[in-house]
């Protein structure tokens, strides 16, 4: 059986090359850690965006949450990888 449109989808997704924005985060704490984005978004990041999205991850986790929202540009480039 062909797996479907939303299958494929999956699977290239989850085949991606996943890591932490900063390269230290994989040993901090998981409060203390930013984003985690496959390696396409993540060479595509400028300094400024790398920064500002890490930091809003940590916010986040500080309060608790699971997830922080990506900023638009971000979540473009996250929505094409």
């Amino acid at each position: 059986m062909a797996l479907s449109k939303a299958q494929k989808s999956l699977k290239k997704w989850t085949s991606q090359d996943w890591g932490y924005v900063t390269t230290g985060d994989k040993k901090k704490p998981k409060k203390a850690r930013g984003r985690y984005l496959p390696a396409s978004v993540r060479k595509s990041l400028t300094p400024a965006q790398k920064a500002a999205t890490n930091k809003r991850k940590r916010a986040a986790s500080k309060k608790g949450k699971k997830r922080a929202k990506y900023s638009k540009a971000i979540a473009k480039k996250v929505r094409r990888a």
